[in-house]
């Protein structure tokens, strides 16, 4: 339930070819910055590169305050609000919502995803629809510095230092959560604010806390 088959339906992304070629979606982070250069110079008349490796459709609205960095794309009937820092290496979907104060880095949002508010996205996949409540974060490297395991029914390693959180399709996060390095939480499932997450969450649960994680009805 954490591979890529698993957790999204890769029809509402325009990376949707390019994970195909991988079975876990941390497998497909290193390769975020090429992909994006690749889509971009195929992208047609209805995006303007704005600046250098930085595609943005016609309909997106962005923010005079806004920063984005190369690579970058932003896809139709987006919003880039004031004061978001997009670093690079971010390709962003359609309809989606990158909200004031908020900070992305080596992501893939798909299609319809919310990140609204003070919220800080990096090194992560967000499936359909997933939406992040005002405040809650990825934290994406642990605090010693070695390399990211994912926590699930058996551990498997990353080879990565840097992981964020993989989210399912219809993810919900609370309020003022923090997603520990190597998360993943499965389709339709919804996490409470305030909550400490580590590990994998299976697919339509709520996880209330630690421990506490129940199926959704």
């Amino acid at each position: 339930m954490i591979k890529i088959i698993d957790l999204y339906d890769l029809s509402h992304t325009i990376a949707g070819e390019y994970l195909k070629g991988f079975s876990y979606p941390w497998e497909a982070l290193k390769g975020i910055g090429a992909l994006i250069v690749s889509l971009g110079e195929k992208l047609g008349a209805d995006y303007t590169e704005t600046a250098p490796q930085v595609w943005i459709h016609k309909s997106a609205k962005i923010a005079s305050t806004a920063y984005i960095g190369a690579p970058a794309i932003i896809g139709a009937d987006t919003e880039v609000r004031p004061g978001a820092y997009i670093r690079g290496n971010a390709l962003v979907g359609s309809g989606c919502v990158v909200g004031n104060s908020t900070e992305l880095k080596n992501v893939i949002l798909f299609d319809g995803v919310q990140v609204p508010h003070y919220n800080y996205v990096g090194d992560s996949i967000l499936g359909y629809k997933a939406h992040m409540g005002a405040g809650s974060i990825t934290s994406n490297v642990k605090s010693d510095k070695t390399n990211v395991v994912i926590h699930g029914d058996t551990e498997m390693a990353t080879g990565l230092k840097k992981v964020g959180a993989m989210l399912g399709d219809f993810v919900e996060v609370g309020c003022n959560s923090v997603l520990n390095p190597g998360t993943v939480i499965g389709r339709r499932s919804s996490v409470y604010p305030l909550s400490s997450v580590r590990g994998v969450i299976a697919a339509d649960s709520i996880y209330k806390g630690r421990g506490n994680v129940v199926t959704r009805d």
